[in-house]
């Protein structure tokens, strides 16, 4: 068997150096053209070449092509959903969005794993394994059966011992045990083991899901991931340095569990990203708190995490728990720590700890994949590199007079300084935070006399206008206020912390301060998967061309629907044109016009000044919006539906659809863990209403609706006879 290569690798010359010397040497002479023959059937070889080894590898369906998927699929008899087809052919004309959505319908593993789970088929491991499989969801099945209270035979005392004994059903009709305080506390969760009576709703009941019913088999999934943060600087909330929050915005933050590996076949809450408990965790403090565990805290600057002997769980509510001398009061609830008064940190206290959120979206410790410009050096910021701070090496990339550079900073800590960066004509800078990290941006006040805000100024002068970058970054305190001359700002993963910082319970602390000014300046702005407040645009609005704006996959968030998302000064039109793409808009927009906006949300009302250019497409538009033409928006489609009902009964109508097809969201609070996710009760016109059947808004490439719809194929396939299996959101 020969040994395979790859097509870019191959030698052209390979059929050439076949021939003997002589006509080798006599095709020099003539200028080559055998060798140029050669090469082009050499290429068509290696064509061919490459398709005989394709064929080989479609064989297996770890190896094979996409499109071949459904067809060893349908040889094991497992039965793919609508519309994979056609999100494989718009993954092959180069839609990366396609691409996974098609990954979702039909999973290789998923189709790998068909004859194994049929011989598995009817048992509860089965079913945790295809969520995990299918939809990538951790899950924790449950047969409601075994938890339903029924009355014991009264013929049980009488016959033989061994046919009572038949009869008798262990673990039934037996009550709650007040004083097992554990028991109660797991109560309504995954892991509730108490006795329930029965329900009238099923667990696949479309509008009203039942849980305790004889056939019920519940599926509990959790669909917020748990995202670490490592080293980085807890928050002190007060002057005498005793009381921190894990957060180092200062908010409320519930840990959750770092899942380990299921040693049982059904999932224990150690396996799944639940959140921690008060309770849960005063048992079993080893196992949650410690290096490379869910959490931990370290204090002065010392190389080992405070002991666990010293740490204590405690309700940390209001702060009214006083820990003793030498204790460490932590309450997973709130994410909160308290120290005792006579023995504070002097030097500071650093956490490690996970928290949950939806999506790889505002900065993280999620791979990113940063590339490094061709030509440009890098400067790296962090304890142990070269500059400790940022401003340091922006001087040194100064100093050098290089046209492209890249800071880079290496560790999770909260930069203070004031940013100022000034670029000529022609230069681009790159302000990201390293692989796996997450640093913060706190801007602090101070000047007196001129804005802390995050400043990007461009120089006037002829070349190229300027460009700069922000990766990975938290940015707290201030906003960002671009001016002068610049080319393009992008914003990728970065997060410009709505209302500039938080309370306790994660509401704005300055909810109309904008975290993104742009200040007569000529940029471009280019927003990827990012969270920020209000944009603010200034500028001459008869001298310049209205500034373009791209947004995708991010979340604008106003702080309240009612408050401007986009807008110029005094609620005026801003001198932009905004381009839309799955993203998340919690305010108003006041806009010059709309370009493109595809499966987006516009939680508030839109009013733009030119209506005649661009497109709203599988968008959700609050009515009364000001708009450019829109195609398959809501709800106007869910009005256009109530076409030809009684004219007198038309205006209550169309008011109840409106309030029906409206998007409703578990939390519009950053900083909480389900913040942006809709809600369970949202309609769904909007949790199924873009172009490919997903939600509409930031989270639309998690395809959730239709890793759902996958997971309740297979439950109805796989499911024990006699039983309604049905998904159980938790998260």
């Amino acid at each position: 068997m020969t040994e395979r290569t790859e097509g870019p690798g191959r030698d052209p010359d390979r059929l050439l150096e076949l021939l003997p010397q002589w006509h080798r040497m006599r095709d020099a002479e003539a200028g080559g053209p055998l060798r140029a023959l050669l090469a082009v059937i050499a290429e068509q070889l290696d064509l061919v070449q490459a398709d005989v080894e394709q064929l080989y590898d479609d064989w297996f369906i770890e190896t094979c092509a996409d499109w071949v998927v459904p067809y060893l699929g349908d040889l094991v008899g497992y039965r793919t959903l609508p519309g994979y087809e056609e999100a494989l052919s718009n993954g092959a004309a180069g839609g990366e969005a396609a691409r996974r959505l098609a990954a979702w319908l039909a999973p290789r593993r998923d189709v790998a794993d068909t004859v194994a789970n049929r011989r598995r088929k009817g048992t509860l491991a089965l079913l945790e394994q295809l969520a995990a499989t299918v939809a990538d969801w951790p899950a924790r099945a449950v047969e409601f059966s075994r938890l339903l209270a029924a009355a014991q035979d009264v013929r049980r005392y009488g016959g033989s011992e061994a046919a009572a004994l038949r009869r008798t059903r262990l673990g039934r009709a037996r009550l709650v045990d007040v004083r097992d305080r554990a028991a109660l506390d797991l109560a309504g969760t995954p892991f509730d083991g108490l006795a329930h009576l029965a329900e009238v709703p099923r667990v696949t009941a479309p509008r009203r899901q039942g849980r305790y019913h004889p056939p019920g088999v519940g599926v509990f999934v959790w669909r917020l991931k748990p995202y670490p943060v490592t080293g980085a600087p807890a928050y002190c909330v007060d002057r005498a340095r005793n009381l921190y929050t894990f957060s180092i915005l200062g908010n409320d933050t519930p840990l959750v569990t770092k899942p380990v590996p299921e040693p049982s076949p059904i999932a224990a809450i150690d396996n799944v990203p639940a959140f921690i408990r008060r309770r849960q965790l005063r048992d079993r403090l080893a196992d949650y708190y410690g290096p490379g565990k869910s959490f931990a805290i370290w204090r002065d600057g010392q190389a080992e995490p405070v002991p666990p002997a010293s740490v204590v769980v405690a309700d940390l509510t209001g702060w009214a728990y006083r820990p003793r001398r030498d204790q460490v009061a932590v309450d997973p609830v709130l994410g909160r720590i308290a120290f005792g008064a006579r023995c504070a940190p002097r030097r500071g206290v650093w956490v490690t700890y996970h928290h949950a959120f939806s999506d790889d979206t505002g900065g993280g410790e999620y791979p990113r994949e940063p590339a490094t410009p061709r030509g440009a050096r890098v400067y790296r910021v962090g304890p142990g590199e070269e500059f400790e701070r940022i401003m340091d090496a922006y001087q040194r990339w100064q100093a050098d007079r290089a046209r492209s550079g890249v800071i880079e900073i290496t560790d999770n800590g909260a930069y203070q300084e004031q940013l100022d960066f000034a670029l000529d004509p022609g230069q681009r800078l790159e302000l990201r935070a390293a692989e796996g990290r997450r640093p913060v941006i706190r801007l602090l006040d101070w000047y007196s006399n001129r804005p802390d805000a995050l400043n990007i100024r461009g120089n006037p002068g002829e070349g190229e206008p300027p460009r700069i970058v922000l990766d990975g970054l938290l940015v707290t305190g201030r906003g960002v206020q671009v001016t002068g001359p610049v080319g393009a700002v992008v914003l990728r993963h970065c997060t410009l912390v709505p209302g500039w910082s938080l309370e306790p319970h994660c509401a704005a602390r300055f909810p109309e301060e904008p975290s993104l000014v742009l200040d007569r300046t000529s940029a471009c702005v280019r927003i990827e998967r990012s969270i920020l407040g209000t944009i603010l645009v200034i500028g001459d609005e008869v001298g310049t061309d209205p500034l373009p704006i791209h947004i995708a996959d991010s979340i604008l968030d106003a702080t309240g629907v009612d408050r401007e998302a986009l807008s110029a000064p005094d609620c005026r039109h801003a001198h932009a044109v905004l381009h839309a793409y799955r993203t998340t808009v919690l305010g108003e927009v006041h806009a010059h016009a709309i370009r493109i906006a595809e499966d987006s949300i516009f939680a508030g009302r839109v009013h733009v000044a030119r209506r005649g250019i661009g497109c709203l497409r599988f968008c959700y538009v609050p009515p009364g919006s000001r708009t450019p033409r829109r195609y398959h928006c809501q709800p106007d489609l869910a009005l256009a539906a109530l076409r030809g009902r009684d004219p007198a009964d038309l205006p209550r109508l169309r008011e109840l659809e409106a309030q029906r097809v409206r998007p409703l969201f578990t939390s519009t609070r950053y900083g909480t863990p389900a913040y942006g996710q809709l809600a369970a009760g949202c309609a769904a016109e909007i949790t199924r209403g873009a172009a490919d059947g997903s939600e509409l808004g930031a989270w639309h490439d998690l395809f959730q609706p239709q890793r759902a719809d996958n997971l309740r194929a297979r439950l109805a396939e796989f499911s024990p006879a006699g039983t309604d299996a049905g998904i159980i959101y938790v998260t």
